[in-house]
């Protein structure tokens, strides 16, 4: 049996694990072409370290070393199987050869960590099987981790995983970035993975502040990688509204409207940074939904008040998001924004507009929207009706309390 690891070594090497784990996966992934062998290699070498830097102590650089390591006990068990196996002889020997020539500077591994970044967002995968690939690939997240996050079993969450690597393998989807005539479509489909985890933190009550980290730590990644605008503009929208997260809920975790919110808690730093990618983003007028999203969460956060919001601003900035990304949510949103500068009748007619169309029918913050304006018109029969569908649709438990409060109040 081997020596306890000490506690502070353990923790140092679970700290390594969160930080160079995807690095270390992504170049075992080019070494080997097959994501299940990588992994396995990766976490052999992790258990190596547990058992030999209490000895050694930790290399100077340790991510070659995890990485060597990985490698060697790859050949190992192909020269294990090629052994017991002889029709996998010159198979072996011929990855033996690719691995031990395999380049491993640095440019060469962050180029790994985008390869793999788009293989775990492929097209060719569902939603949430992008989802649970990249947390768990590229963020090192354990199932049991990104299960708790998304409310399932780990089984389920496993299961997404293992089908995923079977589309991979199956469908042959290459480890690679795309080529420059489709980087545009295929980084949309990474971005909106990004943004997927992101909302998913945003609206979750207990794990929601870590998948918002993960999601803005993943932001960054992409962004080191490939400084193109709308990445730039997604990673400043994601600060921009985490900004806020202190200010969101009360101590009892009750929903705080934006207009109430303690604008003294909002984090100045994110919002700085937020506001600078934002603009670097609309300079370069190659930008898309997800800038213009900042752009309005920018006009937000360097607002001292609600009242003294740019809501003409607002609008033209919806304006211009409905003319490149046309949707009834973004139409309900500029509705509110038409509200709060034009006054609530007409917002109100756009609102009804909107719910007409049926659209929005299941929507329920389409209803709470016209539930405020009519109780800020004196409608109170008709706010009541409007927070009742609210709350038969809400999911989210601060959601249906602020109804319910709501409700309340127009008693």
């Amino acid at each position: 049996m081997p020596p306890p690891v000490p506690e502070q070594l353990s923790r140092t090497i679970e700290t390594l694990y969160r930080s160079e784990s995807g690095r270390v996966l992504a170049t075992l992934v080019r070494l080997l072409g097959d994501l299940d062998l990588a992994e396995e290699a990766m976490h052999e070498a992790f258990a190596a370290a547990l058992e030999s830097w209490p000895q050694t102590g930790i290399p100077d650089r340790p991510r070659p070393w995890l990485i060597s390591t990985a490698r060697f006990k790859a050949i190992d068990g192909m020269r294990r199987r090629a052994h017991l196996d002889r029709t996998q002889r010159d198979f072996a020997l011929y990855m033996e050869a690719r691995i031990n020539e395999a380049s491993l500077d640095d440019e060469e591994i962050e180029d790994d960590r985008l390869r793999l970044i788009f293989t775990c967002c492929h097209p060719a995968l569902p939603p949430e099987a992008q989802v649970a690939l990249t947390l768990r690939e590229i963020c090192g997240l354990t199932t049991e981790e990104i299960a708790r996050a998304f409310l399932v079993t780990p089984a389920t969450l496993a299961q997404r995983i293992v089908r995923a690597k079977a589309v991979i393998r199956v469908k042959a989807i290459p480890y690679q970035v795309p080529v420059s005539q489709v980087l545009p479509v295929r980084l949309g489909a990474v971005l909106q993975v990004v943004y997927l985890i992101f909302n998913e933190g945003y609206l979750a009550e207990t794990t929601g502040a870590e998948l918002s980290r993960e999601a803005i730590r993943l932001g960054r990644l992409v962004l080191d990688l490939l400084q193109e605008p709308e990445v730039m503009g997604l990673l400043g929208l994601m600060l921009l509204q985490e900004a806020r997260r202190a200010a969101r809920t009360s101590p009892d975790g009750d929903l705080i409207l934006l207009e109430q919110q303690d604008r003294s808690l909002w984090n100045r730093d994110q919002i700085a940074e937020g506001i600078s990618l934002t603009e670097r983003a609309l300079r370069s007028r190659r930008f898309g939904a997800y800038t213009l999203q900042a752009a309005i969460a920018a006009v937000h956060a360097e607002s001292s008040s609600a009242t003294s919001t740019d809501w003409r601003q607002i609008k033209l900035l919806y304006d211009r998001l409905l003319r490149i990304q046309p949707s009834p949510v973004v139409e309900l949103n500029r509705a509110v924004a038409i509200a709060m500068c034009e006054g609530p009748e007409q917002g109100l007619w756009l609102v009804d507009a909107l719910l007409a169309r049926e659209h929005l029918s299941h929507y329920h913050l389409a209803h709470s929207a016209r539930a405020d304006l009519c109780r800020r018109l004196g409608r109170i029969p008709e706010a009541r009706a409007s927070y009742e569908k609210a709350l038969a649709l809400a999911r989210q438990e601060p959601e249906r309390r602020f109804l319910a409060r709501r409700l309340e109040e127009l008693k």
